[in-house]
């Protein structure tokens, strides 16, 4: 406090380095910063999951008001995520199709100011994420998912419905129902195979975990495409 009193008083010009050092930045990239991200590794690029793979199912509850905020979020129903992130999805498609199921995306890629917004409503870091740090949906490594039957594309009955904030919604809350403990088991342990890792708060979350040097991103979905 006493060598910031005494620098405001002689105007060292090195006080604004003092404040800027101590604030905790963070580095959200706009469409023409990403664009050039993309430049300089293709990985980076955010993929259209409804195109990149076959049979999924779209349920975007932040393009609707069914969602804890009872707020429209997004303008478009749409769900990306970086090149890694989608093929690892794709191939843990492949292997839930092959058990008669598919997968539902609920989110994906996340817009910095959604989480901002989240955070405003809830503010509380075992549900939503920080804006300090953001979120690895706001990198595009994360994804809410279910599963469905292959044939009738009815969800399998999960511990808890999407975005529940009871602790039946923890991924290692006891389940008394077999087909739901089954269903969920299934779920987690598959897309583990693939690089996907639960949290711990919610069994729909899923963090890809190679998701080193991926920003933050601030893009609406319409002008992705």
């Amino acid at each position: 406090m006493k060598i910031i009193t005494i620098a405001i008083c002689l105007g060292f010009p090195f006080l604004s380095l003092v404040s800027q050092s101590t604030e905790n930045k963070l580095n959200v990239l706009d469409r023409k910063a990403y664009e050039r991200s993309i430049q300089k590794n293709s990985n980076k690029e955010l993929i259209n999951l409804e195109k990149k793979i076959p049979g999924i199912t779209l349920d975007i509850k932040y393009a609707t008001r069914d969602n804890f905020t009872k707020q429209v979020i997004y303008k478009e129903p749409k769900a990306f995520a970086r090149k890694p992130v989608a093929e690892a999805l794709r191939k843990a498609n492949l292997e839930f199709l092959q058990l008669g199921y598919s997968i539902k995306i609920f989110d994906a890629y996340r817009p910095y100011a959604a989480t901002v917004k989240f955070f405003e409503i809830v503010g509380d870091t075992r549900y939503v994420a920080s804006p300090k740090t953001g979120s690895r949906h706001n990198k595009g490594c994360a994804i809410d998912l279910t599963l469905v039957d292959q044939k009738t594309k009815r969800e399998l009955s999960m511990p808890t419905e999407y975005d529940s904030f009871r602790k039946e919604a923890w991924a290692e809350a006891s389940v008394s129902d077999p087909e739901i403990l089954k269903n969920r088991t299934i779920l987690i342990s598959t897309l583990s195979q693939y690089g996907f890792r639960v949290n711990k708060t919610e069994w729909w979350h899923y963090d890809f975990l190679d998701c080193s040097g991926f920003e933050v991103l601030d893009i609406p979905f319409e002008e992705l495409e």
